[in-house]
């Protein structure tokens, strides 16, 4: 069994590559540049592009993980030409995304379309659809590291961010065990928290005083493009994330504890398991 890695250097798909060769099992890591993945030993790091479904190297590929290349209008096809290039594969688990669950316009049709692509193709097909990552607040990570501080609009917005490790968790389960076929599982953190108690949550993890600092929605936006670096339609993307759940708060999934057993791993973790990136040096 060898099993491809797509999106391999990603927030997801690293994780993914870490945890199937701790297992021990044969890892195809796929990159666009692999002198630059630093991924682990045990890997078979390859070049790559899903837009070129024809070059992959899929020969005697019989799992994979797969993402759908977002920035393109052509995402399905390309996922319908990647399943088609791999006559060896009998089993994909597809990074979706909770959009889909909660029918949410924009991101939900692009991963709709690729999963009904997954589902026409004949493998056993496992979707996997986390809500927001843990990982997204790392755009707080300037104010946390430099003032001790989250700043941030719509104080009683509720999240249930997830820790990119229980995703990944996840997806190795829906590669390795069986009982996961025909199975779409929606992801969230254990916890609903306000902004507010998720700058109380970092200061667990912590172990130091975080303060919330309340932004209008301009100054927000402001800041992650000046700040951040991001593009306008990118934090466009973001505050709408927020705003829409200070009116339609995100919900606790049991998807997690159902697969695993467990539950899932906290933001107060997920801050101490970030400590570096949210601590200034002394």
């Amino acid at each position: 069994m060898t099993i491809l890695v797509t999106g391999a250097t990603g927030t997801i798909g690293r994780s993914v590559v870490e945890r199937l060769v701790a297992a021990g099992v044969p890892v195809r890591a796929l990159t666009r540049d692999p002198a630059r993945a630093d991924l682990p030993a045990g890997a078979e790091v390859v070049s790559g592009d899903l837009t070129r479904p024809a070059d992959l190297p899929l020969a005697g590929v019989t799992a994979a993980y797969l993402i759908a290349v977002v920035e393109s209008d052509e995402a399905p096809a390309h996922a319908e030409a990647f399943l088609a290039a791999a006559p060896d594969l009998r089993r994909v688990a597809f990074l979706s995304s909770s959009a889909v669950t909660a029918r949410r316009p924009g991101s939900y049709e692009l991963h709709r379309d690729v999963e009904r692509v997954v589902e026409a193709s004949g493998v056993a097909w496992t979707h996997v659809r986390p809500g927001e990552f843990m990982a997204n607040k790392l755009v707080w990570a300037r104010g946390i590291r430099e003032d001790d501080v989250v700043r941030a609009p719509f104080p009683d917005s509720v999240g249930a961010p997830v820790h990119e490790a229980d995703v990944a968790e996840v997806v190795v389960h829906a590669l390795l065990h069986d009982g996961h076929e025909r199975r779409a599982y929606t992801l969230s953190g254990p916890e609903a928290l306000t902004h507010r108690q998720q700058a109380e949550a970092f200061a667990r993890g912590l172990g130091r005083p975080i303060r919330f600092e309340r932004l209008t929605y301009g100054q927000a936006r402001a800041a992650l493009i000046r700040d951040e670096g991001l593009p306008y339609d990118v934090a466009e993307y973001l505050l709408g994330y927020m705003a829409q759940h200070a009116e339609e708060p995100a919900d606790v999934t049991p998807d997690f504890t159902e697969v695993t057993g467990r539950r899932g791993r906290t933001l107060a973790e997920w801050a101490a398991d970030h400590a570096a990136d949210l601590t200034r040096e002394s």
